[in-house]
């Protein structure tokens, strides 16, 4: 389906009254009615375009979620289907003096809807809207898992629920909680609530997959002479050695020490990465020993 601007569809501004969307809806629909242009595909397409933006806009419940989602967070939940039902397109284009409203709508859209109340469209049972929410976790919380209580709005009241947020989860992340959607119709299914995952940076970690970074400065006289270093890890701090003459931007590899990324079977690694810290400024002393080292060719 197309993620257009219903708003510029007919013509109107974001914020217009009901009354306004009504009479440039009238407007276009006229203008563009199938039997006032016979054979003239662009204006049939023109026509289902109103049609769609005027069944969002006119419904108060569907008007709210475009304006709160945006048009691709919309139609993320509702379908075609969705938009039309309990559409009265027969009754709205009665109501302007003009017939065949039910014929023309299952010509341009398909008789796959049916039949319903109001001079609507839908299939028996409907399955309510699934809902979506982003919700922010820690690092660690991601790597290991945890549980969460998030807050949501359904069917216009505020419901807590807590949710077993699984190790390994990644940004963009889904967890689908069945049953916690949007209210089903003829006795259809109630919707499931999809959590988007957003993990919060680690000031210690960096990942990618299930592979991680961690960062270690060490003193120019341990890059030459070696040294050993306690590093992080997701299970606590481990002793690394650091060879002598290392090079800055080496990476020391430790197997398995990273995280088993959701859905696969196998643990990554953490490598701990050298930089070498070059002092800015140096007392007398320290001066006179680099000198000294420069004259024999360190």
């Amino acid at each position: 389906m197309a993620q257009t601007d219903y708003y510029k569809t007919l013509g109107i501004e974001k914020g217009a009254s009901a009354d306004e969307i009504k009479k440039a809806f009238r407007k276009l629909a006229v203008k563009y009615h199938p039997d006032r242009n016979p054979n003239d595909k662009g204006a049939e397409d023109k026509f289902k375009e109103i049609n769609e933006a005027y069944a969002v806009l006119s419904d108060p419940q569907k008007k709210e979620k475009y304006d709160t989602y945006g048009s691709s967070g919309f139609h993320q939940q509702y379908s075609q289907e969705d938009i039309f039902r309990n559409f009265d397109f027969g009754g709205t284009f009665k109501d302007m003096g003009m017939g065949g409203g039910d014929d023309i709508f299952s010509r341009l859209f398909g008789g796959g809807f049916g039949r319903g109340g109001r001079g609507g469209f839908r299939g028996g049972p409907q399955k309510g809207t699934d809902l979506e929410m982003e919700t922010d976790i820690s690092f660690r919380d991601a790597a290991q898992g945890a549980e969460k209580l998030v807050a949501f709005r359904r069917n216009g009241k505020r419901e807590e629920l807590k949710v077993k947020i699984p190790a390994g989860v990644d940004n963009g992340s889904k967890i689908r909680i069945a049953g916690k959607g949007g209210q089903g119709e003829g006795g259809g299914a109630q919707g499931d609530l999809y959590l988007i995952i957003r993990v919060l940076p680690d000031p210690v970690f960096t990942r990618d997959g299930g592979d991680l970074l961690v960062e270690r400065v060490i003193p120019f006289s341990a890059a030459c002479l070696g040294t050993s270093l306690d590093v992080p890890t997701l299970e606590g701090d481990k002793r690394i050695k650091v060879a002598a003459g290392i090079q800055p931007g080496t990476k020391i590899r430790l197997k398995g020490c990273g995280l088993k990324p959701l859905g696969s079977n196998y643990k990554g690694d953490l490598y701990v990465k050298i930089s070498v810290h070059i002092p800015e400024n140096l007392n007398g002393e320290q001066k006179k020993l680099v000198e000294e080292l420069a004259k024999k060719g360190l």
